[in-house]
């Protein structure tokens, strides 16, 4: 009896190609929506990279100052200050409740879709593994794009700030100060991350709830 069970699980099982294919489907279907959660990771990664980055480009100056202002070497020490790590925190939390409630939303859209697909066949992983790629997809578009425009708007305050030394001593891979101990491009990489993780957590509640909803009461359900 297991066995059969293991073998027809085998049988219905859809490969992971034609869940990217769903998920990108699902998303041009519903591109407005889409755009709009992902500004929401857009805004919260920009301003994320804009202070990383920012204060990295500024402690690299600084650091090759000979005549170095002693209140802006004693700015560049302190790194990121309490209040920024606080905006930074409470900007992240603003896009997972985003994302949460923009998923909420698509799966009260698509019960009858989730239904039909539970009767098809579809387990419960599957239907987990769709909303997870649908956000991680958003979550990594958004935050690609908010760690160029963080990092361009770090670029450009600073270049108002210090003129052309900014590109003299720009810190690519690495920081300029222990404060600041990574570069421009591992700050845009982490981001990406948070940003493609935080999607995913988002997402994770509703994906599973509509994982776990029974076939015909989604298909009873009137939207």
């Amino acid at each position: 009896m297991q066995q059969s069970r293991s073998t027809i699980r085998s049988q219905i099982q859809l490969p992971f190609s034609e869940a990217v294919r769903i998920s990108f489907q699902s998303l041009k279907i519903r591109f407005w929506r889409s755009i709009i959660t992902t500004l929401g990771i857009l805004f919260g990664i920009a301003f994320l990279v804009a202070v990383l980055a920012g204060g990295t480009i500024r402690s690299a100056v600084l650091a090759d100052e000979v005549e170095v202002i002693e209140a802006f070497a004693e700015d560049a020490s302190k790194g990121i200050s309490p209040q920024q790590w606080w905006l930074i925190i409470m900007s992240l939390i603003v896009c997972v409740v985003g994302i949460a409630n923009a998923m909420l939303m698509s799966v009260t859209e698509r019960f009858r879709e989730i239904g039909t697909m539970k009767c098809l066949g579809a387990l419960d992983r599957f239907v987990v593994v769709l909303f997870l790629l649908e956000s991680g997809f958003q979550g990594l578009a958004g935050a690609a794009v908010g760690a160029i425009v963080g990092t361009l708007f770090a670029v450009g305050t600073n270049l108002k700030q210090f003129g052309w030394k900014v590109f003299y001593t720009f810190p690519w891979i690495q920081g300029g100060s222990p404060e600041a101990p990574f570069g421009v491009i591992p700050v845009i990489l982490g981001g990406c991350v948070v940003g493609m993780i935080l999607a995913v957590i988002g997402a994770a509640g509703p994906a599973f709830r509509a994982a776990k909803m029974p076939p015909v009461e989604a298909m009873r359900v009137e939207v």
